[in-house]
């Protein structure tokens, strides 16, 4: 990692966080000392989607190679919705404003819309950063398909997409299994062309060791050059975690088969992604990238829940080859949270807190956040996932309610653990500066 970014961290550390927590029976089961560190120290949002700042707020889609709004309809989850509570907060916080009712009519969507707009004006391309002033956040990961001016080091570090260099052949097949893969592989073959484009070629090489020496890892270097500290996988949106290992020549076969072809066999197809998949996790531990994963319940009604479970990912965390390569289960694996928490004890898997601290409420979080410091605190990392979900819950919406449910949890979860006789004072706050920045920085400090 850029040597400022410890600096960096340290250096904010001791500025208080600009909310205020709420006095509730959440806060008040909190130890004080506990959560007023945790309050006033600045973190490392492991994952999040930030959206560029005015004037190119309104047109920016590469937020997420894969935008889900515009996926069929699904069941929200209660968070998300436009009557959620913790709007209000955050509305008040952010854009000093306070409807009287939830959720808002038109006339209060349009009043919202107005107070964002009037903060976003003063703040123009600062705006971003202000946001991770006042959610309590020094650097944030960028989710992200390119960065753009307001969205830049060393505040922001990217992670990039490379789910589209898994499937350089035809995937009309695949498109066709679900509405929401009908419009994923067209929005991934799109990425891919971009990726091939910055390698001078039009079309995927007519063998594959030329389709990995001339885009699979000049594009992995490239994003590495630009700056990126991982790369980011939405494979469970696309397909099962189920990878099988392969061999080269098989792998060879198939793409020679069908390059360039319509319709290539699904399971062979399959093959091929699993040895990509594997080829990309070494040159990323080569070059000292990490690899996120999706790994919760995904948006959209047609998800593959069963298919996510990160369990199926054992194999990959247990591959020799692959130990060089350090792996983060973004949103901590929900529902499979006790799996996902067992994996920790790979000496390269993390997991994350993103999503997890949007969809559920501090004390909920906490039980199982809770188990997770009980055992491997080393691998437990702060994280939003901020996202642009809706008019009601913007990215900036979403980034202030998740920094504070995440903050609460770390809180009770550490306060249940000294209450009980697990952890002494000083132990509580070490963790709680591990989680909140301390990980992050030891994961990428090869970067």
């Amino acid at each position: 990692m850029r040597a400022a970014l410890p600096i960096l961290l340290l250096a904010l550390s001791s500025v208080a966080a600009t909310a205020q927590a709420p006095d509730n029976a959440v806060t008040r089961a909190i130890d004080p000392e506990i959560f007023a560190l945790i309050n006033s120290t600045k973190a490392f949002d492991n994952h999040a989607h930030p959206v560029l700042p005015p004037p190119n707020d309104k047109t920016d889609r590469e937020f997420d190679a894969l935008p889900v709004d515009s996926m069929e309809p699904e069941t929200d989850v209660t968070a998300w919705r436009d009557d959620n509570p913790q709007l209000l907060p955050a509305w008040r916080a952010l854009w000093n404003f306070t409807p009287a009712k939830l959720p808002l009519d038109a006339e209060g969507l349009k009043q919202l819309q107005a107070a964002r707009s009037a903060v976003k004006t003063r703040e123009g391309k600062h705006f971003d950063e202000w946001l991770l002033d006042r959610s309590g956040i020094a650097t944030q990961a960028a989710n992200r398909v390119a960065m753009g001016e307001g969205v830049t080091p060393p505040r922001f570090l990217w992670v990039p997409y490379d789910d589209a260099l898994l499937f350089p052949l035809d995937n009309s097949q695949l498109a066709s299994a679900t509405p929401d893969k009908k419009l994923f592989f067209p929005l991934e073959d799109k990425v891919r062309a971009r990726y091939l484009a910055a390698s001078g070629l039009k079309a995927i090489p007519p063998t594959l060791n030329e389709y990995l020496a001339q885009v699979v890892t000049p594009t992995l270097e490239r994003q590495k050059t630009n700056g990126a500290i991982a790369v980011k996988f939405e494979i469970a949106y696309l397909r099962a975690f189920d990878f099988s290992d392969p061999s080269p020549t098989d792998a060879t076969e198939i793409y020679a088969q069908y390059a360039g072809k319509p319709t290539p066999n699904t399971a062979a197809y399959k093959l091929l992604q699993d040895f990509l998949f594997r080829y990309i996790a070494q040159e990323c531990g080569r070059l000292g990238l990490a690899i996120h994963l999706h790994t919760m319940s995904g948006g959209g009604g047609y998800f593959g829940i069963a298919g996510a479970n990160p369990t199926k990912l054992e194999p990959i965390f247990n591959d020799p080859s692959l130990r060089k390569t350090n792996f983060v289960m973004l949103h901590g694996g929900w529902p499979f949270v006790r799996e996902a928490g067992s994996l920790l004890q790979k000496p390269n898997v993390y997991l994350d807190l993103s999503q997890q601290a949007l969809t559920f409420p501090p004390r909920t979080l906490s039980t199982w956040l809770r188990e997770w410091l009980e055992t491997f605190p080393s691998k437990v990392l702060f994280a939003t996932d901020g996202y642009p979900f809706s008019d009601s819950l913007g990215y900036e919406e979403a980034t202030w309610i998740a920094a504070q449910n995440a903050r609460q949890a770390l809180a009770l979860a550490l306060t249940s653990m000294l209450n009980d006789g697990e952890i002494t004072r000083p132990r509580a706050f070490e963790i709680a500066a591990m989680v909140l920045h301390t990980n992050a920085e030891t994961l990428y400090a090869s970067h």
